[in-house]
């Protein structure tokens, strides 16, 4: 049987060196790529430095372009000076040296890329941003508009900020047509940017008409944490609330959950100089404008005396009654009638005696020149009240206090809701300049009671308290007023509780006794008359000695 021939790749002798061959090619390679790198790992600093001071020549040379031509022979003298002094100095070729190479190693260091740009999902927000404005910014005609669909919205947004994925800051540009002066055209831009940006957060909007740029900025919730206290201010001077800290150019120190820290206030000036010396409050039931009308009547007890009316009859004012200052805190109508009465010509006699003080160039009596301060809740309900039984309105004996209390030192403070706002009177909406709407409100109703917009959001939460600002013609401004619940109520805070108590000026003592020496003591006494206090209960006034009703019966 015949023998059959092997594979030729068993008989044939060059396959096998190709093989041979290759593989100690591929060991050398692996030799000469273990060599670099190591040669890399020692010259790394070597080749750092090289890299640094290429940079620095690169720098360098477009530094010595960029200096004008007949600046250029002093700097070449300048570095000449250098380089001789370095020259002359103990070891300063060395030093030169080895600064060179610390600057060449830090110019040419690796730089990790940091990542700028947003995300896709920012992206996309901000594409959808664009794309949401184009109806309200686009103009047909227009040769280069900023807004079109499918445009660029890189070119109408330059500045923005994501915080946790939602929009935390945007600035953008709108075509110089658009209508920003007008309102409904403000709010229709500030309503799409509310929608797209994320609802549940606070936007404050900046228009800039100069630039044609409009700034959206999320704000942070104001603090709820301050409570009644003493604030460090001067005689005239009242705190409404607290705002943002970008708004005003003033902090106080104040008293917190988290201890004492600074917080921006809202300060409203009253006095002879004052160009907003009464106030109107208004919101919904449960806003808090009774809560400011305490902290208001707690701040104005340091200083001056007080007259309350509580057109509501509901008892919040009750811890005021019977206190040092407290002329008087009226319920119903026939004891409201009788106080207001007796303010008006209160306001006249420190009218006519100022004048003649001055006519006969004698200083001010204490007197007239001690801040009297009228505060009257829901007006409305007596108004009311009035008109059924055929009674005068209380309303009317205010206007003589609206009118001329600048001049006589008396502040006029008025509460009213905005469902009974018809019933206010012509003097109120005309005198009172410090407006403050509190509780959830449509910018309708805003607007209706500043005089102007707000330049935020409606939240989706409002605390007590919570609210705008606006002295006179000055911008409006966001406003949270410090907690100053009534302390006879049961549903009241220990904390809150004592910290009104705290405030409260001791009781007034009968005539020939002592007042007590414990303010706080005093306050847990059942409220009660004392001299000087009229409080009306059921529509029948009771006078006690030295109040307002005594007052108008002696000079009638």
């Amino acid at each position: 049987m015949a023998r059959r021939p092997l594979p030729r790749v068993l008989t044939d002798r060059v396959p096998l060196a190709r093989v041979a061959q290759s593989v100690s090619l591929l060991r050398g390679r692996d030799v000469a790529r273990s060599a670099a790198d190591g040669a890399s790992d020692v010259f790394h600093p070597l080749i750092t430095i090289g890299r640094g001071l290429r940079r620095l020549a690169v720098a360098g040379r477009g530094r010595w372009a960029e200096t004008p031509k007949e600046q250029r022979g002093p700097a070449l003298f300048f570095i000449g000076a250098c380089v001789l002094i370095v020259a002359l100095v103990p070891y300063g070729p060395l030093l030169a040296l080895i600064a060179t190479m610390i600057a060449g190693a830090w110019a040419g260091r690796e730089r990790v890329p940091v990542e700028t740009g947003p995300s896709e999902a920012e992206t996309e927000r901000l594409r959808a941003l664009y794309e949401a404005l184009v109806p309200y910014l686009a103009v047909e005609g227009d040769p280069s508009p900023l807004y079109a669909p499918g445009g660029d919205w890189t070119a109408v947004f330059p500045e923005y900020a994501f915080d946790d994925g939602r929009l935390a800051r945007l600035r953008l540009k709108y075509p110089p047509y658009f209508t920003d002066g007008e309102d409904q055209s403000r709010v229709r831009i500030e309503q799409v940017l509310y929608a797209k940006a994320g609802r549940g957060r606070e936007y404050h909007f900046a228009w800039d008409e100069l630039t044609n740029q409009l700034t959206v900025t999320a704000l942070a919730a104001l603090p709820t944490d301050i409570a009644a206290q003493r604030f460090v201010t001067s005689p005239g001077e009242t705190v409404l609330g607290f705002t943002d800290a970008d708004a005003v150019r003033r902090t106080l120190p104040v008293d917190g959950d988290a201890g004492t820290r600074d917080a921006p206030p809202v300060v409203w000036r009253t006095g002879q100089r004052s160009t907003e010396p009464h106030l109107l409050a208004m919101g919904p039931p449960g806003a808090g404008s009774t809560t400011l009308l305490r902290s208001i009547a707690l701040q104005a007890l340091q200083h001056g005396e007080l007259l309350v009316v509580d057109g509501g009859g509901a008892g919040e004012f009750g811890c005021l009654a019977g206190r040092r200052g407290v002329l008087g805190v009226e319920s119903g109508l026939a004891g409201a009638l009788t106080a207001l009465e007796w303010a008006a010509q209160e306001t006249e006699r420190r009218l006519v005696t100022a004048n003649r003080a001055r006519q006969a160039g004698r200083p001010v009596p204490e007197d007239v020149r001690r801040p009297l301060w009228i505060l009257v809740d829901r007006p409305s309900a007596l108004t009311h009240l009035a008109s059924t039984e055929g009674r005068d309105d209380p309303q009317r004996w205010l206007q003589v206090p609206l009118r001329h209390g600048r001049a006589a030192q008396v502040t006029v403070v008025v509460a009213e809701q905005f469902e009974n706002a018809e019933l206010l009177g012509e003097a109120v909406r005309a005198h009172t300049k410090a407006r403050v709407v509190l509780g959830s409100a449509t910018a309708e109703e805003v607007r209706a009671v500043l005089g102007a917009p707000p330049h935020t959001t409606p939240t989706a939460s409002v605390p007590p308290g919570r609210g705008y600002v606006r002295l006179g013609t000055a911008e409006v401004l966001r406003l949270q007023v410090p907690a100053t619940p009534d302390p006879l109520d049961e549903a009241t805070g220990e904390a809150h509780r004592q910290a009104v108590l705290a405030l409260l000026p001791e009781r007034a003592a009968p005539a020939g006794e002592e007042p007590p020496g414990d303010a706080s003591a005093a306050a847990a006494e059942p409220v009660g008359p004392a001299p000087g206090v009229s409080i009306v209960k059921g529509g029948e006034s009771r006078a006690a000695r030295g109040g307002p009703v005594e007052a108008l019966h002696a000079e009638g």
